[in-house]
């Protein structure tokens, strides 16, 4: 079998992927970029874009429920062409395909991207389309799928992931969501607003990921008000005719189509990683340092989803600037990793930034409060609806994280992330500039309760104004 040698070996072209070709091409190494299956990112091909432009399409027909409040007429007769709905989004969705390979894949030569799979022979040594390549570094970046039951994949098409929900045509007239996490809770309110009948089921008690008790009671009251939730038990799959009937503990549904969405796995299995002699998880995943991505002590380095860490595209961005960075340069230099930011784009946004819940001490953390029902501009958009938690240090009054469901979070969200990461205190972030009325102001009023909380306190007698 013909063997050739590059510097960089790169498996998956994905966002972690591409940032490490990336790196590998501005140091000037030889590379080659391997990957399996179709070309193009999670997040552009059946992510986060795809779902974004779902959501938009569902809250734009569902802001016509709203328009009876201002004095709009006609409001009641707005349809919704489904098919042409699910048109848009394939539209929307392959132009963000496109752009990611226009921009990265398209002009590269054979011999630079060979679209194959990859496995181990050694540690520095792979096998793709009937070659064996040599390399002094190699990256692993091969992404994840989504997790379905072995027993559920005898239900063929009616058992739906998000690498085939975007794929539908028509919308069925019901759907059971399981799994309602970030991406499960998204779909499963957007396809409630565009006429399907959704019934939401998580084996955890808390929906969203969510650990602030007071946040996660929150979003299962006004989330549970759009379509039902059964939490608390392992849902069950069996055939009715044509159609499935979900049942979980005394709860039971019979629909048209089920939505599996209870998590994703890394596409390791068949990498041979066995070869590497590193521990592996149950997972497949091998040991590997979150802060230089090395696999072992080995030149092979692990990036994005195929870490099962942080399953985000910024995360995996960073991962893939890191193992690129590291495998380019031959060195092992650790990187400081920033401060977590989720969001989840259901209305309201669930959002969580920083420390969370179950990780503080509690006898060492204060908590502020605010309900965004009084909030001004909330209430003139019709949004006030939610709670934002702030936490900071008892003690030093600096800012440590926040949960929230509530109008704007992914704006709020954002504040707080680059705030939390500047190492700013309350007391700081109360001399910023509030004005008014904008959505900000729900958080200066929680920052305002949390400072009542905090010993550390502003000098000069004005906790908004710095004395000269």
């Amino acid at each position: 079998m013909q063997e050739r040698s590059v510097d960089v070996a790169i498996i998956g072209s994905g966002t972690a992927g591409l940032n490490a070709m990336g790196q590998v091409r501005r140091a000037g190494r030889s590379f080659v970029l391997i990957n399996g299956g179709e070309p193009g990112t999670t997040c552009a091909r059946v992510g986060c874009m795809p779902s974004k432009a779902m959501i938009q399409v569902a809250e734009d027909y569902h802001r016509r429920t709203h328009l009876g409040k201002y004095g709009v007429d006609g409001h009641e007769a707005l349809t919704l062409d489904s098919t042409e709905a699910m048109e848009h989004v394939q539209e929307l969705r392959d132009t963000f395909v496109d752009r990611v390979l226009g921009n990265s894949t398209d002009d590269m030569p054979p011999d630079l991207f060979i679209q194959d799979y990859a496995r181990f022979v050694e540690p520095t040594l792979l096998e793709a389309a009937g070659q064996r390549i040599r390399a002094g570094a190699i990256v692993i970046a091969t992404g994840s799928r989504p997790l379905v039951p072995e027993g559920w994949r005898t239900f063929g098409d009616r058992v739906l992931t998000t690498d085939t929900l975007f794929e539908l045509e028509d919308l069925p007239v019901s759907m059971a969501v399981i799994g309602l996490g970030t991406i499960g809770l998204e779909l499963g309110q957007s396809l409630r607003r565009l006429g399907v009948e959704v019934t939401g089921f998580d084996q955890l008690q808390t929906i969203a990921g969510i650990q602030d008790p007071e946040v996660a009671s929150c979003a299962i009251d006004l989330i549970g008000k759009e379509f039902p939730l059964h939490l608390g038990q392992t849902a069950e799959l069996a055939d009715e005719n044509g159609r499935i009937r979900v049942t979980a503990g005394e709860q039971s549904v019979v629909v048209d189509r089920v939505l599996c969405s209870i998590g994703r796995v890394p596409n390791l299995d068949q990498l041979n990683l066995s070869v590497l002699g590193v521990p592996l998880d149950e997972r497949g995943v091998p040991e590997h340092s979150p802060t230089t991505m090395q696999v072992g002590d080995l030149p092979v380095f692990i990036a994005g989803d195929a870490t099962g860490d942080r399953p985000i595209l910024h995360e995996a961005g960073d991962e893939g600037k890191i193992a690129g960075f590291n495998a380019a340069h031959g060195t092992v230099q650790a990187f400081r990793r920033k401060v977590p930011l989720f969001i989840n784009f259901c209305d309201p946004n669930i959002c969580a930034v920083g420390m969370r819940w179950n990780d503080l001490r509690q006898d060492e953390t204060a908590v502020g409060e605010i309900r965004f029902a009084p909030v001004g501009r909330a209430l003139i958009m019709g949004k006030n609806r939610g709670v934002l938690r702030v936490y900071a240090e008892k003690q030093s009054g600096r800012l440590l994280g926040a949960e929230m469901i509530g109008p704007k979070g992914e704006n709020l969200a954002h504040l707080l992330c680059w705030c939390i990461s500047q190492g700013l205190t309350v007391g700081e972030l109360l001399r910023m500039p509030f004005y008014h009325p904008v959505i900000e102001e729900a958080l200066q009023a929680a920052l305002y309760d949390l400072y009542r909380k905090v010993e550390a306190k502003n000098s000069g007698g004005l906790t908004e104004l710095e004395p000269l």
